[in-house]
């Protein structure tokens, strides 16, 4: 392992809260170096650093051939199918169908937005790219976490002029303007809405992504999305949109778990390239050893998201 990522998904379990990684493994976006390889193993060797994305995969079923690899036959989550990348090592199922070459050396600066990829930036792509739909004028993001912070930097890279981003810590709604965010929401609630809906003309926002999982997110993007819009939720769902509105207000609803894997050749090359770098959404980095510091900054609060080195 050279470094990896706490996610919000392994906080509900630090807290005790329900959700699919309960630990101890946990984990799931990490960069790291082959130790060694299986006999059968055709696209990785040892001394290679690669990225693995959130959920492994065989690269070989009818899912992963239609480019859905989150919902391969033989796959599953790092942290609850398979070991946790939060460790001095991991062992990769189907490293042919789910690990990818990283061309860079592992002390590299551009290692942190490598990482995103695995993830966080693979989501935020995800959510902006998900619906096949024409090019939306107007974004809403509701939630300032790294997802919402990456989907936020993914609709800047699609073009689109006029992102809003509803959050409520001043750190991360800076990091969301550096990255693209034209009006910046801190208002909670109905007066958060109103301002979304005025700034539209009354309308609402064309895409709306729900990055955040929690009732009160869904609440508020089916608030301030436009009738005929769409909602793309890529936040991990505790909560439920209202059917019977999505049905009479035309709204469609998509996103859901990103195919990382698909995503991750393009983003990588954008990485590399300089022309995509999603790092400053670490703002606190802490040894493996004291990863427990780590988590315990964002349950307070005091991080957006933690790097995690060896």
């Amino acid at each position: 392992m050279v470094a990896a990522g706490i996610c919000g998904t392994d906080l509900r379990g630090y807290q005790g809260r329900p959700g699919p990684v309960q630990g101890p493994a946990c984990g799931h976006e990490f960069v790291g170096v082959v130790a060694s390889v299986g006999r059968d193993v055709r696209t990785v060797r040892p001394g290679q650093p690669v990225v693995a994305p959130f959920m492994f995969s065989d690269g070989d079923c009818v899912q992963c051939v239609r480019g859905m690899q989150s919902s391969c036959q033989n796959g599953g989550m790092w942290g609850v199918a398979a070991g946790g990348g939060q460790a001095d090592g991991v062992r990769v199922p189907f490293a042919d169908g789910t690990l990818l070459p990283v061309p860079l050396d592992e002390h590299d600066e551009r290692v942190p937005a490598v990482l995103t990829l695995a993830d966080v930036m693979a989501t935020g792509h995800h959510a902006i790219h998900a619906s096949a739909g024409r090019k939306p004028a107007t974004v809403a993001v509701v939630g300032d976490g790294a997802v919402g912070l990456c989907a936020v930097l993914a609709a800047q890279r699609a073009g689109i002029e006029r992102i809003f981003l509803i959050g409520h810590h001043e750190m991360r709604l800076r990091i969301g303007h550096k990255f693209g965010a034209t009006d910046l929401v801190s208002a909670q609630g109905a007066e958060g809405w109103t301002q979304v809906i005025e700034a539209t003309g009354g309308a609402g926002a064309d895409l709306v992504v729900e990055a955040v999982g929690e009732q009160g997110a869904m609440d508020t993007a089916m608030a301030v999305c436009a009738d005929g819009g769409a909602i793309s939720t890529v936040g991990g769902p505790h909560g439920v949109l209202d059917s019977m509105a999505c049905f009479l207000r035309n709204v469609t609803v998509t996103g859901g778990l990103a195919p990382a894997r698909a995503y991750l050749p393009a983003l990588l090359d954008d990485v590399v390239a300089g022309r995509l770098d999603p790092s400053p959404i670490f703002d606190h980095t802490v040894q493996l050893a004291c990863v427990d510091s780590g988590y315990q900054a964002m349950v307070d609060r005091q991080a957006t998201k933690v790097l995690i080195t060896l």
